[in-house]
């Protein structure tokens, strides 16, 4: 057993191929085995364990720093620099997050979560080596998926116009190896990346300026020569030498490459072929499902989750109005809309990771008479928000945003978080914003966007809402909240799917409860009502506390210069941690406890 006498990467840097394989074997069984009881990223963290041990075995983290694209596949680098016996605890509270994380460990670098970020930071990294005179290499890795995302281009753009000392690990699990093309991927490879092709290149260039015509013509030849066996004419273009494809898999020609290539000081790419899900055959026949799992559960229920009731409603309205069009950036299974993909595939688009197009490319249907719904998780709306303003707001358009994973999501912490959607939309003019406290209300609120016109906004969490029912042709009437309970001296204004909460806590002190359904516009006139006949007044709602909907409500108080006091209740000022939704909710105040605490204060 190998794994077991590892504390840091120098602990197998004197393996043998053949232990490394083994050590490989371990890692895998031991992520399975973790993995099945904590919950996590199974498929792309399987797919990356050769690559990783590579990486470590040839270059000198934390000194060469590794910044890994989105982070969730980064378990083996955990398990690897010290954290093997801490993977129990991942995505659970006090415990290892499950992407990357600076506080966690020097060799977690750079923090991630959200995707296409790597070769932007890792290409500021080799620059601040290179201004600090240090001869470390400084690494990406990225996916194909998160290739697609534009501020990968806009790095590999700047990358190509500097010398800094920068390698790019492209991982590939979208397309196979045939057996011929790969041997002599692994050979050309091998020779391209060499000290004799480098000097050779680097020579004939030098001795080729002098003759421009023919530089030109030689320059060109190459790029057409390797363009027809290697795929990589347009990292070439960018001025960032491509060399691969390779097998992500194989120990020996990963560790072969890498050593050529931490020998060259440029900007280069290596494009690597991985299986995501490598080693676990049912992994491998469905990367998708085993992508994120959950650990064991013993709820039961069948209540539809959010994300399936928006599906339900997409699909259903897609049938009565031809205009209703679906766009997702890459997220069509999270957000429900596989069946919808299936049924009308000339009216659903996957734009890949490109939030900011998504977000106007919906503002140019919907000049045209369409009926755009944007399915967009919270914390992702948050790239697109420049174009949210620009593109669809200003101009008032008709776009729909059925904002996922809002509030406190659980165990994919902090990076994951929809806890600021409330506050950095509320301040856009010309927008709505619906918080459905259930269901039934989030299929009422879907209907009215369908015929209200404008861009409308309908924010929901993650989790199931407790209704079995829901399909409806009611609607809700815009800016008008609803009195589901009435007590007496205390009113607590609810948001969204804290309803529960402040129906629990109204139980025991009485008071009165209203659903606020919008916190774009407020019912004003409900608000002045209530305020003027109660004594306390509690607003709770599942984002940031400052400048959400609590202080939307208080800066209306504040107009009307009406001195009841309000308690406003939402997440603190703080990085949140990560955790199941539960336990965040209890460390964060978002409980009827507190709300009962709060009152009696």
């Amino acid at each position: 057993m190998f794994l077991d006498q590892i504390q840091n990467p120098s602990d197998f840097k004197n393996l043998t191929i053949e232990e490394l394989n083994a050590l490989a074997e371990e890692i895998r069984l031991f992520l399975i085995e973790s993995i099945e009881k904590t919950g996590g990223h199974l498929s792309s963290n399987l797919g990356t364990i050769e690559l990783t041990l590579a990486m470590h075995y040839v270059f000198d983290s934390p000194n060469d720093t590794f910044v890994w694209d989105v982070g969730h596949q980064s378990y083996t680098h955990k398990v690897l620099t010290g954290r093997k016996d801490m993977m129990s605890t991942l995505r659970q509270k006090d415990g290892l997050s499950g992407f990357t994380k600076r506080s966690e460990s020097e060799h977690d670098v750079f923090g991630a979560g959200h995707s296409s970020t790597s070769i932007s930071a890792a290409l500021g990294i080799a620059l601040a080596n290179k201004l600090n005179n240090e001869p470390d290499t400084s690494i990406a890795v990225i996916g194909d998926g998160a290739l697609t995302g534009g501020m990968s281009f806009e790095a590999l753009n700047h990358a190509g116009d500097t010398d800094a000392n920068l390698l790019i690990i492209l991982n590939d699990n979208d397309m196979s190896i045939s057996k011929n093309v790969g041997a002599l991927s692994k050979y050309l490879t091998r020779l391209i990346s060499g000290k004799i092709y480098s000097t050779m290149k680097s020579k004939s260039l030098e001795f080729l300026e002098r003759l421009p015509r023919i530089q030109q013509f030689a320059k060109r030849s190459e790029e057409h020569l390797k363009g027809m066996i290697l795929p990589g004419t347009l990292f070439e273009e960018l001025g960032v030498d491509y060399f691969g494809p390779i097998d992500g898999h194989d120990i020996s020609i990963l560790i072969k490459t890498l050593e050529n290539l931490k020998n060259l000081k440029k900007p280069r790419i290596l494009h690597i072929i991985s299986k995501k899900g490598h080693g676990l055959d049912v992994a491998e026949e469905n990367p998708l499902k085993f992508h994120g799992i959950s650990p064991p559960s013993s709820s039961s229920n069948n209540y539809p989750s959010y994300s399936n009731v928006f599906g339900a409603w997409l699909c259903n309205n897609a049938e009565s109005d031809e205009k209703v069009v679906g766009i997702t950036p890459a997220m069509s299974e999270g957000s429900g809309m596989v069946d919808f993909a299936n049924k009308f595939p000339d009216r659903f688009v996957d734009v890949a990771i490109a939030e900011q197009h998504a977000v106007t490319l919906a503002g140019g249907m919907a000049i045209r008479g369409l009926k755009p719904i944007v399915a967009i998780y919270s914390t992702f709306l948050q790239r697109g928000y420049d174009q949210f303003i620009h593109d669809i707001a200003l101009q008032n358009l008709n776009v729909t945003f059925a904002i996922d994973r809002a509030g406190l999501v659980g165990a994919d912490g902090a990076t994951h978080a929809g806890i600021f959607d409330l506050s950095y939309l509320r301040c856009i003019p010309n927008i709505t914003i619906i918080a459905p406290s259930s269901s039934l209300e989030m299929y009422k609120a879907l209907n009215f966007a369908n015929h209200f016109e404008g861009p409308v906004c309908i924010r929901f969490p993650r989790g199931k809402s407790k209704i079995e029912e829901f399909v409806t042709e009611s609607s809700v009437e815009i800016g008008k909240g609803n009195i589901v309970r009435t007590g007496e001296d205390i009113t607590i204004f609810s948001f969204g799917n804290m309803l529960e909460i402040a129906l629990d806590a109204s139980e025991k002190i009485n008071a009165t409860v209203v659903d606020m359904r919008f916190v774009k516009p407020l019912d004003e006139d409900l608000i002045t009502k209530i305020a003027n006949n109660s004594k306390t007044l509690i607003s709770i709602e599942d984002n940031t506390l400052n400048g959400g909907a609590g202080s939307a409500i208080n800066e209306y108080l504040q107009k009307k210069s009406i001195k009841t006091k309000l308690h406003i209740l939402g997440v603190p000022d703080n990085v949140t941690e990560h955790g199941s939704q539960s336990e965040l909710y209890e460390l964060y105040g978002l409980t009827s406890d507190n709300i009962i605490e709060v009152s009696k204060k």
